[in-house]
């Protein structure tokens, strides 16, 4: 597959156009951004960046900068995950090995709405960890958590374990549905059954055989040195500077400092985006890389990652997220609005939205995002995927989803004309 100079022409018209003056100053502006567009054959039919790689800084976003990837980084973690699933080393249904791996779930209460606690009754899942049924939240998502965390709080991005090991849960497992910090519980199973960290085995078991130089949770200092900068949006809708919020991966200097950093499944890792895209291509592919041949998961565990998990909360993402810290995101009232409002489903690690005529989108989507405002997506239906980069909080940049959703419409349309040319 291949975009016509038209279809390419629009799409870095669209990504030029979000980009505002060089001084921020205007409302709704973007400082700078990349995008990345990929097939199941794993071309690249499009990769531009835009903008400054920081509103202060004077040199140009490009293709080789690098991003904190955030909550991105879920979808790799479960891979990772489910390599181990298919080689029957972990299971997905079985509470009791998850309790073994990790015995501090044993202790594990439930965190009520009235700030009381009571005994957790059932059973934690790998399944519920990867779906986010398990009952682990995040603490600026909620603000039940964030006020039992006070007068000290909660720091999910310090780089610190125990910041992690202490939430409670907030509802008894398998019995709703929150967005948290389950899947850096998956993180640490992996690592518990294999004996290695979970970077080096992402490295030895994904991004080695894909050849990916430049996605990892402990940035080489290559990659340090092509960082994009952090920005924040005030409430007059302009962009400012803000200092890193994952900090001690960058700024680690000793073997000692760096191998005391909780490698975060849910958020650890940074990225240049083309190599993320390459990733999606798998996905795509059903789960064999398109480029190399390497099989990463077998089809029949890409089609179990695509499949809707919790069924029975067809509404999750509609039970709305609140701004619990302003700092970090707006309120969510829909984590995806499509219209008429079909049932929404999760699988393991991302979204699935169902299609979307807004976007183009097929029902066969995974997508998902990261906390300083990243979006990809994976239409399986349609063969293409891609990724919309910034860094910019808090999270859900009104200026940003109208990015990504016109550039997703627009990769559709010109899908569509391919189609019809053929």
């Amino acid at each position: 597959m291949a975009f016509s100079e038209e279809a390419i022409s629009e799409l870095r018209s669209i990504i030029e156009k979000g980009i505002g003056p060089e001084d921020g100053a205007a409302a709704n502006a973007i400082p700078g951004t990349t995008c990345v567009i990929v097939d199941r054959d794993g071309t690249e039919l499009f990769a531009h960046s835009a903008g400054k790689r920081g509103i202060k800084s004077k040199e140009p976003m490009t293709l080789d900068n690098i991003f904190w990837i955030a909550s991105c980084t879920k979808m790799v973690a479960g891979l990772a995950c489910m390599q181990l699933v298919e080689k029957g080393q972990l299971s997905l249904d079985d509470a009791a090995q998850v309790e073994e791996l990790c015995p501090e779930f044993k202790n594990l209460k439930v965190l009520k709405d009235d700030g009381t606690f009571e005994e957790k009754k059932n059973g934690i899942t790998l399944r519920m960890l990867l779906n986010h049924t398990s009952g682990f939240t995040y603490s600026f998502f909620d603000e039940t958590i964030r006020d039992w965390s006070h007068p000290v709080g909660i720091d999910e991005f310090g780089g610190d374990i125990k910041e992690i090991l202490k939430f409670p849960l907030r509802f008894q497992p398998g019995e709703g549905w929150a967005y948290g910090v389950g899947i850096d519980w998956v993180g640490i199973l992996l690592q518990r059954k294999t004996g290695l960290t979970l970077n080096d085995y992402i490295q030895k078991n994904i991004c080695q055989p894909l050849g990916l130089q430049n996605v990892n949770m402990l940035p080489t200092q290559a990659m340090k040195d092509k960082l994009a900068y952090m920005h924040s949006r005030g409430q007059d809708s302009k962009i400012y500077p803000k200092d890193h919020i994952y900090r001690r991966p960058l700024v680690a200097s000793t073997p000692e400092e760096t191998a005391s950093i909780f490698q975060s499944g849910g958020a650890g890792l940074f990225a240049k985006p083309q190599e993320y895209a390459r990733i999606i291509s798998v996905l795509l592919n059903d789960g064999t890389d398109p480029k190399t041949g390497v099989k990463i998961v077998s089809k029949a565990t890409i089609d179990e990652m695509f499949k809707n998990q919790i069924p029975k909360f067809p509404n999750f993402g509609r039970q709305g997220i609140p701004a619990a810290n302003p700092d970090f995101t707006h309120e969510l009232p829909d984590l995806y609005p499509v219209a008429d409002n079909p049932p929404q489903g999760w699988g393991l690690t991302f979204m699935l939205s169902g299609a979307s005529d807004a976007s183009g989108r097929s029902a066969n989507t995974g997508h998902w995002a990261g906390l300083p405002n990243l979006y990809w997506w994976a239409d399986r239906d349609h063969g293409v995927g891609g990724i919309v980069c910034t860094q910019i909080l808090p999270f859900a940049d009104p200026a940003v989803l109208g990015l990504w959703g016109q550039v997703e419409a627009t990769v559709n349309k010109h899908l569509r004309l391919i189609k019809e040319v053929k």
